[in-house]
């Protein structure tokens, strides 16, 4: 079995309203020196066969649902 951990995270310069969101409620909370909070996501996909058809097929996933090429930025660790 393989495990791939994909993270998805927003392109420098996408508006980013769910980690603006969060910083102001740290803030609120009374939490100092916190200058910025990004959002991502984290996709932890079990899979069976080998390493090197698991990294093929969830860069594909990616591709096409995981992530917007439009927006977001996308890595594939295979643990």
């Amino acid at each position: 079995m393989v495990v791939a951990e994909v993270r998805v995270e927003l392109k420098k310069g996408v508006a980013d309203p769910e980690g603006k969101n969060t910083l102001k409620a740290l803030e609120l909370l009374g939490f100092e020196g916190v200058e910025d909070v990004k959002t991502v996501k984290v996709f932890e996909i079990e899979m069976v066969g080998n390493a090197g058809d698991a990294q093929a097929k969830v860069q594909e996933m990616c591709e096409k649902l995981l992530a917007n090429p439009v927006i977001h930025n996308f890595s594939v660790k295979l643990k």
